[in-house]
């Protein structure tokens, strides 16, 4: 069953304090149906809350886990450097002008730009965000092998040499890390096979 319904985004926002805000749920809905996306749409999104629901006890603040789960990728544009702060921007906006306090507005706006991946976070939140999104590097074969083609399709205007190159750098950079995931139980559920998938995908990128 999906996870990404109006129901689960009208309880997000009870949690909040504040009222529905449907018409936003559709605005996120269709960013993540737009045709450009084959990896970051809802199917993403879906997993995402999937794991969230069975690691939420992981959480200090799940609402604002919450929140940061459904919107770390709602701008993606595949040409651009900064989706992941234009997507923090548009959660703080909708944050803000629903009136959620700004405290709790900056800290999903936190969680979602580490997601950057570009070091560690501090904040144990940001944390679990940054391990439920990267959980897909962990997972069985075949889906990580249809992860990678999605990828691809999202950067199919990429010329293959060009892509090649770039995916190994990207890859490798996380299996040079000392540990992959950052809490305990995303280390014991993925960090192994998350480090058999990467590398057996930069050999086949070698070839």
């Amino acid at each position: 069953m999906s996870q990404v319904t109006p129901e689960r985004w009208c309880a997000l926002m009870r949690a909040f304090g504040v009222a529905d805000h449907l018409a936003m749920f559709e605005r996120v809905h269709a960013a993540y149906r737009e045709p450009h996306r084959f990896y970051h749409d809802v199917s993403h999104i879906d997993a995402c809350l999937g794991q969230f629901a069975r690691s939420h006890s992981l959480a200090r603040s799940s609402a604002e886990v919450e929140m940061a789960l459904w919107l770390h990728d709602v701008v993606y544009a595949p040409r651009a450097s900064d989706n992941e702060v234009r997507s923090a921007h548009w959660a703080v906006d909708f944050l803000r002008s629903a009136g959620v306090p700004e405290a709790r507005a900056s800290l999903v706006e936190a969680h979602i730009m580490a997601t950057v991946h570009a070091a560690e976070p501090r904040d144990p939140d940001s944390r679990l965000v940054v391990d439920i999104d990267l959980s897909i590097l962990g997972r069985d074969e075949t889906i990580y092998d249809a992860f990678e083609r999605n990828v691809r399709q999202e950067y199919q205007w990429v010329p293959w040499f060009v892509y090649r190159r770039k995916r190994i750098e990207v890859l490798g950079a996380f299996l040079k890390r000392p540990c992959i995931y950052f809490t305990e139980s995303f280390r014991e559920s993925y960090e192994a096979s998350a480090r058999i998938n990467l590398a057996r995908a930069i050999a086949m990128l070698s070839q």
